[in-house]
Parts: structure tokens; C-alpha cells; sequence
């Protein structure tokens, strides 16, 4: 099968039948073999309905329906799952994504050798509200991440079918899913400028509050991605500066005493435990051993998980004939 088209739908009956012809037609002009996948994502409209209705119409479109609403990450995590096409193609359920871009973006998988290929809603028909926001996020992503996308949210993507199988998408990491690949080791990312169209029905699903959740889980996925296997690097690194500064006062704090006694015998305006300098090396040492310990113990937790962990491969050679010599041995 050329192309899995997975598409996450909530309260959007009206564009169901739309979107789908016009999928349809598409495929059918550069003759595609396909499937397209909605996930119901607990809609309260008759977009299961309509679903069903075009699965009666065309046994390529296939439904999941949730019984509740749990996102747009467990939406395309289920999807991915589900998929059989060697390029996957998500997109939107709100006509805003054209599926006229699908050739070109299977084009860049196939033929260009791409492993991702992200959307760029370089023109945008949003509120600004969510474009100026959209902006800095993306900017932000763009730094911490070292992928140069304009859109990591856009729902357009194309995907090698060897991405989608070995990434998990969870909570409302979607739209960190080109920072995920990357982590993984696909790094044949591109992104391409796409149609942005006016929504047509319904209206947004999404509030302000996807943007806190969304720097809260950059931050998630950064720290997972570079510390995962190796919690000691930053634990111990910030446990061993800590505890230095706080040994470094310590070390005045005595030499101030010793000064006081032996030397210049001039007495300390104030003892020791009464000075801030005290309670500051104190909290530095302990907060440093504390943090040393931490990265201890995540280490040993994050050792024992290697030997269960499954290491991505793609390919192989020799392996299965090596084992039918055993074999016959």
C-alpha cells in the first residue's frame, strides 16, 4: 500500500463527507493505492455517522471511535498503530489542510529520500491570537531542538512508515513529533510550504491553555531525550557545582575563624551560626548531595531498563542466515 492518510477528528461532521471525496479524487488521479483512518476523538456530533457512512461508500476509509476525548497524541498514537501504508500522511479533519499537497509530499518521501516532512502554513487564516503565540513557540522549538521547521504544529505531515512505528506519541506531544524522530535518529527532516485554507465549519478546538502545555512538554521531551540514558550528566553535574559552592563558603566561613582566633585575634562581630553565609553554605551542600544521589539512583534505574530496551534497526544483513548454520549444527 503506497500511502495511510490518518486523520483525528472531533465534532466534524459536516467536513467528513467533503474531505473524503475530495481524498478520493486525489488518489484516484495519480492512482494511489491507500487507506485513510479517522479517530473519533469522543466527538458528540454524528461524526461517527458520517464516518461509517463512508466506509459503506468506500471500504478504504476505516474509523476507531473513542468513547471520550482523549486528545490529539492518542489520536494519531492509535492511528500510527493501525497504519499499513509505506508513507503516512496526517492531516486535519477541518478542510484548513488540503489533500492536493499529498503528491507532492509523498514525492518527498519516496523519491527525495526524506524520512519527515512537516507542513509550513507560511500563510495563515488565524486569529492573531494564535499566530503570534504559534510564532514563539516555534522559535523556541526551533533553538532548543536544532530542527529547522517554521510549523512544528501544523497538522500536514508525511512520514517514512519506519518513523510512525518506532516514535510514542503521548499527552500533547504531537506537535513535538519532528523532535521525537530526531531523538530516534531519523534525521532526514524537511518541511514544505503548504495551503492554509479558512475553516469552513465548526469552530477551533483549541484554547491558550494548549500553549503553557505545550512549552511545559518541550521542556519534557528535551530533558528525556538528552538525559534519558545518562541521568548522572545532569544531576551530578549540577549536584558536584552546588556542592562546591556550598564547600567553597564553608571553607571561608573557617578561615574567617581561624583568622579571628589565631591570627589577626580580632572576635567575629557575630558567630558563625548566626551569620546568612552559614545557612547559604549549609542549603548549597546539602541541596548538592541531594542532587549528587538523585542522579545516582536515576542511573542504576536507567542501567537496569538497557538490558529490556529495544534498540531501533532497520535493516540487517547476514543475521538470519548465521542462525539457520546454528541450526543445523
Amino acid at each position: 500500500m503506497n500511502i495511510s492518510v490518518i486523520i483525528p477528528a472531533k465534532d466534524e461532521q459536516e467536513s467528513i463527507p467533503e474531505l473524503s471525496l475530495w481524498i478520493s479524487r486525489v488518489m484516484q488521479d495519480h492512482d494511489f493505492s491507500y487507506e485513510v483512518i479517522y479517530i473519533d476523538d469522543g466527538s458528540t456530533d454524528q461524526t461517527w455517522d458520517e464516518i461509517q457512512k463512508m466506509n459503506l461508500i468506500n471500504p478504504t476509509f476505516k474509523g476507531i471511535k473513542f468513547n471520550r476525548n482523549f486528545g490529539k497524541s492518542a489520536a494519531l498514537h492509535t492511528g500510527f498503530k493501525m497504519a499499513q501504508g509505506e508513507v503516512v500522511i496526517t492531516m486535519d479533519a477541518d478542510l484548513q489542510d488540503s489533500p492536493d499537497e499529498i503528491p507532492d509530499l509523498y514525492r518527498l518521501i519516496k523519491q527525495e529520500g526524506y524520512q519527515l516532512v512537516s507542513g509550513w502554513k507560511k500563510k495563515r487564516h488565524d486569529p492573531i491570537s494564535k499566530t503570534l503565540p504559534s510564532k514563539f513557540f516555534n522559535y523556541v522549538t526551533r533553538k532548543i531542538s536544532g530542527i529547522h521547521l517554521h510549523d512544528f504544529n501544523c497538522g500536514l505531515k508525511a512520514y517514512h512508515y519506519q518513523v510512525i512505528k518506532n516514535i510514542s506519541v503521548y499527552g500533547e506531544m504531537h506537535r513535538y513529533i519532528p523532535v521525537m524522530a530526531k531523538w530516534a535518529g531519523f534525521t532526514k527532516i524537511t518541511e514544505k510550504v503548504v495551503e492554509h485554507r479558512e475553516r469552513k465549519y465548526g469552530v477551533s478546538k483549541f484554547g491558550w491553555e494548549r500553549f503553557v502545555r505545550g512549552f511545559l512538554d518541550l521542556l519534557s521531551i528535551t530533558f528525556i531525550g538528552r538525559f534519558a540514558q545518562r541521568p548522572m550528566h545532569f544531576f551530578g553535574t549540577w549536584g558536584i557545582l552546588s556542592f562546591l559552592f556550598g564547600f567553597g563558603l564553608t571553607i571561608k566561613i573557617l578561615y574567617d575563624k581561624i583568622d579571628s582566633v589565631f591570627i589577626s585575634k580580632i572576635p567575629l562581630k557575630r558567630v558563625v551560626t548566626e551569620q546568612p553565609i552559614f545557612y547559604l553554605a549549609l542549603v548549597a551542600v546539602v541541596i548538592g548531595i541531594q542532587l549528587f544521589l538523585t542522579g545516582f539512583i536515576a542511573e542504576l534505574l536507567a542501567r537496569q531498563s538497557v538490558s529490556k530496551k529495544k534498540y531501533l534497526v532497520i535493516d540487517q544483513v547476514g543475521l538470519k542466515e548465521a542462525e539457520r548454520v546454528k541450526q543445523k549444527a
